[in-house]
């Protein structure tokens, strides 16, 4: 059973026809992490196949311990979304309803290296002197 409909994999090619460059999509997963890492791979799968921009890498979290540790992966379902470089995109857990919006935002943006903000913003930002670790929560509800 597929998870986008026919509308939806349309919507979703018209959007990764606009990708600028390449973007690998890595996912650990485990065959007992539960049900969302079986989904999560067969999610990215429909999403790869819609592009030939799009190339899809799967690993097991625990037999590619020395890839999971390259990209700083601990837990599944776990996606990397790598353009021309790493740029520290994670999606942990199934990427579904709003967050999947948010993972197709992520592939363009690494397809294109480079980042949607301000002047204002850049400027700000550039003053950073050492790395941030950012985590955004969601939920369903």
């Amino acid at each position: 059973m597929a998870f986008l409909s026919d509308r939806d994999r349309q919507t979703v090619q018209a959007e990764l026809a606009k990708l600028a460059g390449p973007v690998k999509l890595i996912v650990f997963s485990q065959e007992l992490g539960g049900e969302t890492c079986a989904q999560t791979e067969r999610l990215l799968k429909e999403v790869a196949d819609l592009s030939d921009q799009v190339s899809l890498e799967i690993y097991n979290l625990i037999l590619d311990h020395e890839k999971a540790e390259q990209y700083g992966v601990d837990r599944v379902p776990a996606i990397v979304v790598e353009g021309t470089r790493d740029y520290g995109i994670r999606f942990y857990g199934l990427p579904a309803g709003y967050e999947f919006s948010n993972l197709i935002d992520a592939i363009l943006l690494a397809g294109s290296g480079q980042p949607q903000l301000s002047e204002t913003t850049l400027q700000r930002i550039s003053g950073i002197a050492q790395p941030v670790h950012i985590q955004v929560f969601t939920t369903p509800t």
